[in-house]
């Protein structure tokens, strides 16, 4: 049975957070105004803030200094901290990081953990995962993965082209997935390895993830036993411990920016006057309100659903993609409908509106485009009937 009861705990965290995120991480945007993410400077000064706020890092275990939310828990505090487009990279829980860092801490080895592990939590330094590659490279469809591991005498040599890479301009290492002859295996790479070399930073409608999404080459990057991450072959399987909860959590991160929307055209619709009355009192704004505010609870409802599921222990694939499949699409109604009410304001640089059609449309792409999930939702339904065999 579901428990919607939000712990005392978690509660009072959710407070902190709402409270530094209105008064350091909102004002912060107006600073914000690199093309590909926030300045390091930027980055470190608010991190630095949110550890003074008692707000860092609150999906960690209290081991590496976090808070030790389970993913429900996680669900209420990242929702929060995505209502200030700066939040999470302040609070060391945005994306790519904080999906590394769940992997890490599962899968890597006690040396792994002190090397990249424990340096990525205390945010000393930023990190990538590196799979999607260019056409005919793998996407959508990780099964058409082209970068080769191939073995040699001091370990490993991997070759092959990364494309659209969040965070690579900068990071101090990456993961990345390369198909060796035992199958597809994830191999640690250090940013300084000759073989690594970040070729172009790609121009894309967002701009709130650090250091952009760039193209990479892996050029003979040359590296030893112990830089494969989990087991030789298990690079898919291991891929799965991170898939979900990362997948999770971009939900919950960008439903509080959705919200911010709302309450931005909230605030409109009741102070505008068009008409001799207020927009508010409009129908038609009416409407466009209520359908918003259904997005919002089914959204929670369903990161809820699935945050539960996977803090039972479950793989939650398919919770998962019914998540990300709404997530994706009702975040991106809430903020087209919020522009439209608030009409030239809604689309200008005067309030959240304009950078949030900015930020959130691509997550109708990112982490599977919602096209690829439906997909899989349908084809588990089917099965269900018998008619689809096979795993989707």
């Amino acid at each position: 049975m579901i428990d919607f009861e939000i712990p005392a705990e978690v509660a009072e965290l959710r407070e902190r957070v709402r409270e530094f995120v209105a008064a350091v991480a909102i004002p912060a945007e107006a600073r914000d105004t690199g093309r590909h993410g926030l300045a390091p400077e930027l980055r470190a000064e608010l991190q630095a803030a949110a550890r003074e706020a008692g707000v860092f890092a609150p999906q960690l275990s209290r081991e590496l200094g976090g808070h030790g939310l389970d993913m429900r828990g996680a669900a209420v505090v990242l929702e929060e901290a995505g209502y200030g487009f700066l939040g999470p990279a302040a609070m060391n829980c945005a994306a790519p990081d904080e999906g590394n860092m769940h992997l890490l801490d599962v899968v890597a080895t006690p040396a792994q953990r002190e090397r990249y592990l424990e340096p990525l939590a205390r945010g000393e330094v930023r990190s990538c995962f590196a799979m999607t590659e260019p056409a005919p490279g793998a996407g959508s469809d990780p099964s058409m993965l082209r970068t080769r591991a191939e073995r040699v005498a001091d370990g490993w040599s991997i070759s092959g082209r990364k494309w659209f890479i969040t965070g690579a301009e900068g990071a101090a290492f990456a993961i990345c997935m390369a198909m060796a002859p035992e199958g597809a295996t994830m191999f640690l790479l250090d940013a300084e390895n000759p073989g690594w070399r970040v070729e172009r930073l790609i121009d894309a409608t967002d701009r709130v993830f650090a250091g952009g999404h760039a193209e990479v080459l892996l050029e003979d990057c040359r590296v030893s036993e112990d830089a494969v991450l989990g087991e030789v072959g298990e690079g898919f399987r291991n891929a799965q411990v991170r898939l979900a909860p990362a997948r999770l959590t971009h939900c919950m991160r960008w439903l509080g920016a959705a919200r911010r929307a709302h309450d931005f055209a909230l605030e409109r619709a009741a102070s505008r006057e068009a008409f001799g009355q207020r927009l508010g009192d409009l129908g038609m704004v009416q409407r466009k309100i209520a359908e918003s505010e259904l997005d919002l609870e089914t959204s929670r409802m369903l990161i809820w659903r699935c945050a539960w599921a996977l803090d039972r222990g479950e793989p939650a694939r398919h919770e998962s993609s019914l998540a990300k499949a709404h997530v994706g699409e009702a975040t991106w109604r809430i903020v087209d409908r919020s522009i439209q009410i608030c009409g030239a304001l809604g689309v200008s640089g005067d309030g959240p509106l304009a950078r949030a059609m900015n930020e959130l449309r691509p997550f109708r792409i990112y982490d599977g485009p919602t096209e690829t999930h439906l997909w899989a939702i349908a084809r588990r339904a089917l099965r269900r009937r018998g008619a689809v065999a096979g795993d989707a």
